[in-house]
């Protein structure tokens, strides 16, 4: 009893930090005090909305939910993270790549487990942000971000093209003859306008200009096109409370379990990039940890009150920046705006032509492809060539991110280790006293133990030899088994191998392996090895 009642008070505690959290930020944003640009803020929240529906509703139908279950998602990961998140600008919603992850749990055991499978995740990520590990995300180099960035510019601009094709008789076909003009004409115009409309004004953003230009001549002149209602309703209620009809117990766990840690995982990896990229485009730096917290939160809510799960979106970030919103309001207003859709304005919305909201992302895959990266190619190193095409590839082949990306950092890393063990290198002189000594340089890991062992002349060596290790150090296990080998070898021929200049954690480290290593060590001073 006494375990249940702490557990409701750290909730109750938990919620009272929220709530004290979100009166802050509402005073912060409606400070009149502070630089922030209401009307622009405003209008990129009522652009990123545009957006961002119909791609929650089309991830919605793929993955087999009801339609409403994406846009829940959508409203409650943009007010969540909008409002706590890591940083201003960031966008939120009901993201495919998250949503890709739970299609087989839902094919498997249906929505309730996928519910729940949503919460744990969120559970996950807090947890994360907790601990702090969101600053992992800086491992991942440069070639990767580029990779990763170009391939998801392809996805978004591949996912564009399926708004040219019908169903006709359950099959999914290309539209050909006036539908196919019509489409072409619409999405060209969209396109015309936000190229040609910022030369003459950046008072509204001219991706939401475009989208009422083309909603009011397809209204006016009744042209017959594909429009929101064609992928699916947006009429629906607020998001309902509902607790997951699953068994509590080790075997539902068992279930959801790996599902919800990827999904976690996916979702961290997309946010946390997003994050990283609004920081280059805004010059601005955010926190990877709150980011992890919110998002899981954002999370927790969707698996209890019917949404689908999700995370930042690119997309709908740059949509964002690209509008001119800096601020937290816009991602507050893009939510409310889903919301009210829902509720009230969904006999409008439904009738807003797919060609206006195609060509508005179209534009957003071009600004999203680094195409900096095909400037510098050919200054950068073939393995970072390399890298950068390997991570977009698999983004692209396999809709994946956060494996394309985990597979560009291995790469990396691996490239990284092997260039470094090439570098490790040996000063050999004797000195007055007949000892030799060796001076390394360059760090000796597992890697290099190869190229490190091979620099010593065991046999013709004189009976004392010192490696002095002022400008390496030990790093791992295979360097510590190195040292223990070459030490052996000196010792079955009657010599003695000391090792010298030892920073302290390569102290601590060979003190700790002392039951299965036998090193000499000289004392000396205590010297501190740059890393």
């Amino acid at each position: 009893m006494e375990s249940s009642d702490e557990i409701s008070e750290i909730i109750i505690l938990y919620v009272c930090a929220m709530a004290n959290k979100a009166i802050r930020r509402l005073i912060q944003l409606f400070d009149f005090s502070q630089k922030i640009n209401y009307k622009t803020e405003i209008l990129a929240g009522l652009t990123v909305a545009m957006t961002m529906m119909p791609e929650s509703l089309s991830f919605a139908i793929l993955a087999g939910f009801p339609p409403l279950v994406g846009l829940y998602a959508a409203f409650i990961m943009g007010l969540i993270t909008s409002v706590f998140g890591g940083r201003p600008g960031l966008i939120s919603g009901g993201a495919g790549a998250v949503v890709v992850v739970l299609i087989a749990l839902m094919k498997s055991h249906g929505l309730e487990y996928v519910f729940a499978a949503v919460a744990l995740g969120g559970l996950i990520q807090i947890t994360i942000g907790l601990f702090k590990l969101g600053k992992f995300i800086r491992l991942v180099p440069q070639p990767v971000m580029y990779g990763f960035v170009n391939g998801l510019a392809v996805i978004i601009f591949m996912a564009q093209l399926q708004q040219f094709k019908t169903v006709v008789n359950g099959e999914l076909i290309w539209l050909t003859g006036t539908p196919l003009y019509i489409m072409a004409c619409l999405v060209a115009l969209t396109i015309a306008i936000v190229l040609i409309l910022p030369r003459f004004t950046k008072a509204v953003p001219p991706s939401l200009v475009a989208i009422i230009v083309v909603f009011l001549i397809v209204l006016g002149f009744h042209i017959d096109t594909k429009t929101v209602r064609d992928i699916a309703s947006v009429n629906g209620g607020f998001p309902p409370f509902h607790i997951p009809h699953i068994p509590l117990n080790t075997g539902t766990l068992y279930i959801i379990f790996p599902y919800a840690l990827i999904m976690a995982g996916v979702g961290l990896t997309e946010g946390l990039l997003t994050l990283n990229l609004v920081d280059e485009i805004t010059a601005t730096r955010g926190d990877g940890n709150r980011e992890c917290i919110a998002q899981g939160t954002a999370n927790i809510l969707n698996g209890f009150f019917f949404g689908m799960g999700g995370c930042p979106m690119i997309a709908q970030t740059l949509v964002n920046l690209s509008a001119g919103a800096r601020a937290r309001l816009s991602g507050i207003i893009a939510s409310l705006t889903i919301l009210m859709i829902i509720l009230f304005g969904a006999p409008l919305i439904e009738r807003v032509p797919m060609a206006a909201l195609t060509g508005v992302m179209i534009m957003v895959a071009i600004g999203t492809f680094e195409w900096a990266s095909f400037r510098i190619i050919n200054k950068m190193p073939r393995q970072d060539i390399f890298v950068g095409i390997a991570v977009a590839a698999i983004t692209i082949w396999l809709h994946n991110l956060a494996l394309a990306v985990l597979i560009g950092v291995i790469i990396s890393a691996l490239v990284f280790s092997w260039e470094s063990a090439k570098r490790i290198r040996a000063k050999k002189y004797t000195d007055e006293n007949g000892v030799k000594h060796y001076e390394i340089y360059g760090p000796l890991f597992f890697g290099a133990v190869t190229a490190f062992t091979e620099k010593f002349d065991v046999v013709n060596d004189p009976a004392e030899v010192i490696i002095d290790f002022k400008e390496s150090r030990i790093a791992d296990m295979s360097a510590i088994e190195a040292l223990n080998k070459l030490t052996e070898r000196y010792r079955k021929l009657g010599k003695v191998l000391q090792l010298h200049h030892l920073s302290e954690d390569c102290r601590l480290l060979l003190k700790n392996a002392e039951p299965v290593i036998a090193v000499n060590i000289l004392e000396d001073p205590h010297y501190h090895v740059a890393r």
